[in-house]
């Protein structure tokens, strides 16, 4: 069974205010949003019309305020429904949203507040509110904070007005003056600049990339081309940084058109939501996809005989991926599809019974009504691809970038190929250049750098085509795959050239080790700051009768994020990463291979500014805070030869 295009029938172009009133107009009956409060745990939910009402409220509250066409107003706030009100108000104003990370230090909030002279900032309580009035005396346009109350904390400052406060004037503005509203959204047109969404900033100042109407449409469209066709059945599962345009287009994007609920969560809480919520699909990044994996197999192996199982019905599942794989490794994971096609009579009645006794009961836990994901935002290794399609759970792997809105290339569900990125997008164009870099081109590629018309001018090539950065390489027929970032790439002191990110993937599904980051331009060979996984390794040693120091352990969202030193100077632990190390190393070439180490008692984290906010490790910050005891590795006398490395302790 194949979708036709007029199946499809939101695959439509317009303006985002013109989306909210077709939504608001046609289906406005529809659950639109719907959210856990944190404090009661009561649902909430709002219709397309009550959606569409808020909207309406807090837009022309804006327009109380004096907020002309063009005004850059910004969002400092976690992924929430007030997230996606306040930034459609924005859109309906005719202004520009600016995407501010709620993580980001006064310096870096300064920087984006003046860059993008933005006039107004929605906040998300008492901690933003107070970052906000520490800056605006440095941030001379800023002249409107409006505080969306997420925390229990009151408004304490009389520069800061509520959101409430704000809805209330808007429907006082629409009592006197009840077109002017109407008028200015219906203003905007797709050429308008729509939003602004800096970079992560891991070499520098951030950059403002500007996406009009035009172009996150031309994104929303291409993604909803390739994807399963979508019912008003569905719901999105929200929990990535709206700040981000991957959650914000494949995500709200997607469902808006389409005219779908979402729900609302945080990583911390995602596996009971799952539950409660029961979505048909989310987006995520490589790092949960890994957690979620290793929590489902710590449940599966609470026992030795548990664990025998959950080890076999995996070999049995992979079994029946490479069974359904054709000649040149491309699964076919669409809906139509049956899971135990291409499977022989006796491995289909294997993986029968464990799919009733394993694998059923991990896709319940995603809810039951689970159809299919969104990776991105770093490589999902083609083992954890294969362990997910091996338990019925289809992930489609796609790459982009806040430049490209997102996708330009996606392995689409009837030929998946683990390991690899997908092909183009329908509507991008692409080419590898001489020195294999991806090369784009498209309608949804941004207009350009906000202010910054040198770093625009170098982003793209003569005839047009954005310079991705990334360097990949053919994996099968139109499939690329990401071998690193131009600035991942270690140029060893030798001229050879080592991809970190082919280093760091192999200990993506590690029982002990949580990250690697490796290291070694301008030196003689690779290093790595190793992060061991201290929830995997403090029950081992509770189990040996070791006596640990509890009091140095610090928890975050039921993490362990630091322990003593003394921890990582533990033979159990030592032995433990050391063979992590020789088995990643068995799979390198001789100059690939990781010869020191330095093992770290903390995980690297987004307050220190060692992770971006959408997770990717920002490698020259990790070097900085670990730069003595890297450079100690390359002052020992001697090195052990490879396979083996020689591990210095933090």
């Amino acid at each position: 069974m194949t979708t036709t295009p007029s199946e499809k029938w939101y695959i439509t172009q317009q303006t985002f205010p013109q989306l909210l009133h077709r939504n608001r107009n046609r289906f406005g009956e529809r659950l639109a949003q719907t959210w856990r409060c944190s404090n009661s745990g009561e649902i909430h939910t709002l219709s397309y019309e009550q959606f569409g009402r808020r909207v309406q409220e807090i837009s022309a509250g804006l327009l109380s305020l004096g907020i002309q066409p063009g005004d850059r107003i910004a969002i400092m706030a976690p992924t929430s429904p007030k997230w996606i009100q306040a930034d459609y108000a924005i859109l309906c104003a005719a202004g520009i949203t600016v995407c501010v990370y709620p993580s980001l230090t006064d310096r870096e909030l300064i920087f984006l507040m003046n860059n993008s002279q933005s006039v107004g900032l929605f906040l998300d309580g008492q901690k933003t509110e107070e970052k906000a009035l520490r800056v605006k005396p440095q941030c001379p346009s800023l002249k409107h904070m409006i505080s969306m109350g997420f925390s229990a904390s009151p408004v304490s400052h009389e520069e800061v007005t509520t959101l409430e406060a704000l809805r209330g004037r808007g429907r006082a503005y629409l009592e006197t003056q009840p077109r002017k509203w109407e008028e200015r959204w219906k203003s905007v047109s797709l050429d308008d600049p729509m939003t602004i969404v800096y970079t992560s900033g891991t070499t520098g100042n951030p950059k403002g990339v500007v996406h009009t109407h035009f172009s996150f449409n031309a994104a929303c469209r291409r993604d909803l081309a390739a994807i399963p066709l979508l019912t008003k059945e569905d719901l999105l599962l929200s929990f990535l940084p709206l700040a981000h345009t991957y959650e914000r287009e494949c995500g709200h994007g997607v469902a808006m058109h389409a005219a779908l609920p979402i729900a609302y969560t945080t990583p911390s809480a995602l596996l009971e939501d799952l539950s409660h919520f029961q979505p048909t699909f989310f987006m995520s990044v490589p790092r949960i996809y890994e957690r979620i994996y290793m929590a489902m197999k710590e449940k599966a192996s609470s026992s030795p005989a548990k664990k025998r199982l959950f080890q076999a019905a995996m070999t049995t599942g992979i079994s029946l991926v490479n069974a359904r794989s054709d000649e040149k490794g491309f699964v076919d994971m669409s809906e139509q599809s049956p899971l135990l096609d291409g499977a022989g009579l006796f491995l289909r009645l294997k993986y029968r019974l464990f799919d009733r006794l394993i694998f059923s009961k991990v896709r319940e836990r995603l809810g039951g009504r689970f159809r299919f994901a969104f990776s991105a935002a770093g490589s999902l290794s083609p083992d954890l691809c294969k362990t997910y399609m091996a338990m019925g759970i289809r992930i489609f792997e796609g790459y982009g970038s806040t430049e490209t809105c997102n996708t330009v290339n996606l392995n689409l569900p009837h030929a998946i190929l683990p390991g690899s990125v997908g092909a183009p997008c329908l509507g991008v164009d692409a080419r590898i250049a001489e020195d294999g870099e991806w090369q784009v081109k498209g309608d949804n590629l941004f207009t350009g750098y906000w202010n910054n018309k040198e770093a625009t001018k170098i982003a793209f090539t003569s005839d047009g085509f954005y310079r991705t950065g990334d360097i990949v390489e053919r994996a099968s027929g139109k499939h690329i795959r990401i071998v690193d970032r131009k600035n991942g790439l270690l140029v060893l002191d030798t001229g050879k050239n080592v991809p970190s990110a082919k280093i760091e993937s192999l200990f993506t599904l590690s029982p002990f080790v949580d990250t690697v980051v490796a290291f070694g331009s301008g030196k003689k060979f690779v290093s790595a700051l190793v992060v061991p996984d201290f929830d995997a390794l403090i029950p081992e040693l509770l189990e040996k009768g070791e006596s640990l120091r509890r009091d140095a352990w610090v928890f975050r969202d039921g993490i362990c994020m630091e322990v003593d030193k003394n921890f990582t100077t533990h033979p159990h632990v030592q032995r433990c990463i050391e063979k992590e190390i020789e088995k990643a190393n068995t799979l390198l070439e001789p100059h690939e291979r990781i010869k020191a180490y330095t093992i770290s008692h903390t995980r690297l984290s987004e307050a220190r500014g060692e992770l971006t906010p959408t997770l990717k490790v920002k490698r020259n910050v990790v070097w900085k805070h670990h730069e003595e005891r890297l450079s100690a590795l390359y002052q020992k006398p001697s090195v052990k030869k490879a396979p083996e490395a020689t591990p210095i302790i933090s």
